[in-house]
């Protein structure tokens, strides 16, 4: 006799410890993107699975070469894992594409009634340190005009705040944070327009000289979050690992404040943690709970 086949079953397994999924970009330095999320993401004691949006040429020294997935191997990707696990939250970086960004969308509004807006941290991530664009111009306006909808929280720096709320970047352009909390708000009108009036804004200030975040939550609450400088080189990925961490507390049951907070001193360890890797700016030590300096 033949061996007995195994037919599959197309139903979510609920797992025994929470999964975050990560939608973003392959930094072969591992230092931002889809293998530093995973590493932030086993930190915090989650499993993560993970759609990659674009392949990147880099190093601690800068971006050399990024090359988008199809947004048909995207919506593939997505549709699988969907189709096999029940997700807890879902972090969402790098896209690379308008089409990418659409089908991410999409996915995200398939899965509405699984995933709650309030553990879908988009970090919109547009360009690189170095300069180069990570995300075409149709892409900012998905962002905008889609991506917005569909998401609980945003974590931009200063430059991404300005870009998507208009400000352009570089320059007198950029915003300072005197006009933060202003441009905080916009993005959030922005978001209850296209009708949701659930976003939370969180802008990242770890290119000021002290680096404060500010919190502009769904309930209209403000606050300041005082950062602590590390003087380290690595600071390769700190929007990534932040954007995750924060997830990682959301899906724990945190209020928004203390999962802000506790994101923030999460990278901040990381940071304090860091070794050598690279002759550029190299990764923080996502895993400094496990491996610590």
């Amino acid at each position: 006799m033949g061996s007995p086949r195994i037919e599959s079953q197309m139903t979510s397994v609920v797992p025994s410890r929470p999964v975050a999924l990560t939608i973003a970009g392959f930094d072969p330095i591992s230092g931002a993107g889809i293998t530093a999320d995973l590493k932030t993401f086993s930190a915090h004691g989650i499993y993560g699975v993970a759609c990659i949006s674009a392949i990147t040429v880099q190093s601690t020294l800068g971006v050399r070469a990024v090359e988008s997935l199809t947004a048909m191997l995207v919506r593939q990707t997505l549709e699988c894992l969907a189709e096999d696990v029940s997700l807890s939250g879902v972090k969402i970086g790098m896209l690379g594409t308008s089409a990418v960004a659409t089908e991410v969308s999409s996915f995200l509004t398939a899965q509405s009634g699984g995933i709650g807006r309030e553990r879908i941290v988009l970090d919109p991530v547009l360009r690189s340190t170095s300069g180069t664009a990570l995300i075409d111009q149709e892409g900012v306006r998905v962002i905008r005009e889609e991506l917005l909808h569909r998401v609980g929280w945003i974590t931009p720096n200063l430059d991404e705040l300005a870009i998507l709320t208009g400000g352009g970047v570089g320059g007198a352009d950029s915003f300072g944070p005197e006009q933060v909390p202003a441009a905080a708000a916009r993005l959030r009108a922005m978001a209850a327009r296209l009708g949701n009036h659930e976003l939370n804004v969180v802008v990242t200030g770890g290119h000021l000289s002290r680096p404060d975040d500010f919190l502009l939550s769904a309930s209209g609450e403000q606050s300041w979050l005082a950062g602590e400088k590390i003087v380290t080189n690595a600071t390769h990925g700190t929007g990534c690992a932040f954007s995750s961490a924060l997830l990682c507390e959301l899906i724990s049951g945190q209020s928004p404040r203390d999962a802000v907070a506790a994101a923030k001193q999460y990278v901040t360890e990381a940071l304090r943690s860091a070794y050598p890797v690279g002759r550029g700016k190299g990764p923080m030590n996502h895993l400094f709970p496990f491996h610590p300096a």
